[in-house]
């Protein structure tokens, strides 16, 4: 796929801060980009940078084969949802959505409520802009919603005719910044299902910034996890959460934080913990019972914690390591204060060198 909007090894600042730093990403044709990280981490400033709204103090920033760096928002059509929506609130939903094919389209005077009956010309513009607002309100389930002005909407409709009002302008590109923050759990769950819907009827390029790695790794083709200003990865969500590239990213990528077993103490795991740092997730550890495992890390546990699909139990490792170990469904927990032998499951671990990047552990 060929690159739609692209960073070229672009670096902000703001005074003698960096909040980007020497990043390059490409967003490709047809494809769902979750732009990842902290809050503070840069991605909110790479968005601007890809939609014109700053300009980098390096680098360049490409729409296609063209150099756009110095051009504005208006300048590369592509767009822009926030996460407060930024709908009128005086406008019904029509006339959200009408609004930037009108500006594009008609003058001032052309905008007048009079100028429709004495210009054919505008008439003929009007109807095209109808005709193209009902297409998209039809294609997001705003039709009946139409007449209705933000405030007589659902958080989920108002983020649908935010949409619809970026999708009218047939845009080069989607640039979503925390669409999905304003919203509960169940309606998240949904409108992620919305959004990648939406992605796949219309075949735009999508990226998406969000600190939600369950947004990020549900809805995307690609994730790119950022971290302090720069890009840390960027591979499918699950080369990201399967081979996370550095113990950064691997602490950052998981439901529950991965547990890291520093040179030394990860020895009873795998023969490489004596001389690297040994990770395993939560959910990969499990307790081993008599003369069923070769590999015993041993263990005495701190705390449980019943939270009903799952049990998190806090144990105390080698090394003074506390450690996290996940169980679901109907295992039965063991005791607060047991001494007990825990295991990894086959592949499940990741080793790190000194300076933090992944090391290939040998079979």
């Amino acid at each position: 796929m060929r690159p739609i909007l692209s960073l070229r090894h672009v670096t902000k600042r703001f005074g003698e801060t960096a909040a980007v730093q020497d990043v390059s990403l490409d967003l490709k044709e047809g494809e769902f980009l979750a732009l990842l990280g902290p809050s503070g981490c840069g991605k909110s400033t790479c968005l601007r940078l890809l939609a014109g709204l700053d300009r980098p103090s390096a680098g360049h920033v490409q729409l296609g084969h063209r150099d756009v760096t110095k051009l504005g928002a208006a300048e590369r059509n592509i767009a822009l949802m926030f996460q407060s929506y930024a709908l009128y609130p005086h406008l019904t939903v029509y006339q959200n959505i009408a609004m930037p094919l009108r500006l594009r389209s008609l003058t001032v005077m052309q905008r007048l409520p009079a100028a429709a009956l004495l210009s054919v010309q505008v008439r003929g513009v009007l109807s095209d802009i109808d005709t193209r607002v009902r297409a998209v309100a039809d294609m997001l389930g705003l039709t009946d919603l139409l007449g209705r002005k933000p405030g007589q909407l659902s958080g989920g409709q108002q983020q649908r005719a935010a949409l619809a009002r970026a999708l009218v302008r047939a845009p080069s590109a989607f640039l979503l910044d925390e669409p999905l923050s304003n919203l509960d759990i169940q309606l998240r769950a949904e409108t992620r299902e919305e959004i990648k819907a939406l992605h796949r009827r219309t075949g735009y390029p999508f990226l998406v910034v969000t600190h939600d790695q369950a947004d990020a790794l549900s809805m995307a083709d690609r994730v790119a996890v950022m971290m302090a200003g720069r890009i840390s990865q960027v591979g499918t969500p699950h080369a990201i959460y399967h081979t996370p590239a550095t113990r950064e990213v691997a602490q950052f990528i998981g439901q529950h934080r991965m547990n890291i077993l520093p040179r030394g103490a990860g020895g009873a795991l795998h023969p490489a913990g004596a001389k690297l740092d040994l990770g395993v997730r939560p959910e990969h550890l499990a307790v081993c019972h008599a003369g069923t495992c070769e590999a015993r890390l041993p263990a005495t546990v701190e705390s449980i914690s019943f939270q009903g699909d799952e049990t998190l139990v806090r144990v105390r490792g080698p090394g003074d390591a506390s450690l996290l170990m996940v169980l679901r469904g109907a295992d039965a927990p063991p005791e607060q204060g047991a001494s007990l032998h825990l295991t990894a499951v086959p592949g499940a671990l990741h080793a790190f060198g000194e300076d933090g990047d992944r090391r290939e552990l040998a079979a």
